[in-house]
């Protein structure tokens, strides 16, 4: 490409550049370095724990925060205290605690199903793009998230990043456990 001086480079592109929540959970590999759940009083809206820690739900809620300007901690707070019967009641609480409350898979799965972000789950690579949600039960019973990368193993399968317990990570993981749920969230404008 022969640029004129004085003249930029054109944007890569679309198909070229990463998807932006994929972009926003990779930037956190190297970042997030420690799994740590700990429950933490947090800002209301836009509360985070330490950028060097945190759980698989952190990776997500960062990267919404930081690729499509969504707070899931509002968001889900606001769903929480308008619909708390539709949540589960795992933890025994009588209302919605927005500190953690966004941490937690099962109210990450609920959320996205009630907003109508839910697909089919699959064993086919082929049915999970980039920037897709997927939920998991890593035995024997703990809930997780990831997000489906850009990047794929020699046989097609995509990677995913998350945090399962080394800090963020982009690995070959995606059907390493059964699968709980789907889902694709497209942005409003």
């Amino acid at each position: 490409m022969l640029l004129v001086p004085g003249m930029a480079a054109a944007d890569p592109p679309a198909a070229a550049r990463p998807h932006p929540l994929v972009a926003a959970a990779r930037a956190q590999v190297g970042v997030t370095t420690r799994y740590d759940p700990a429950y933490v009083a947090l800002k209301y809206p836009g509360g985070d724990v330490a950028p060097e820690r945190g759980v698989c739900t952190d990776v997500i809620v960062r990267a919404f925060r930081r690729a499509h300007r969504m707070d899931l901690q509002k968001l889900l707070h606001e769903d929480m205290k308008a619909h708390f019967g539709a949540y589960p009641k795992i933890w025994g609480l009588k209302r919605p605690d927005r500190n953690i409350d966004h941490r937690r898979v099962p109210n990450l799965r609920t959320w996205l199903k009630r907003k109508g972000h839910a697909l089919a789950v699959t064993r086919k690579p082929a049915d999970y793009r980039p920037g897709d949600l997927v939920t998991c039960t890593v035995p024997p019973n703990l809930p997780h998230i990831m997000i489906v990368s850009d990047r794929k193993t020699a046989g097609g399968t995509p990677l995913v990043i998350h945090n399962i317990g080394a800090g963020a990570r982009e690995e070959d993981c995606l059907f390493r456990f059964p699968l709980t749920g789907h889902y694709r969230v497209t942005p409003g404008p």
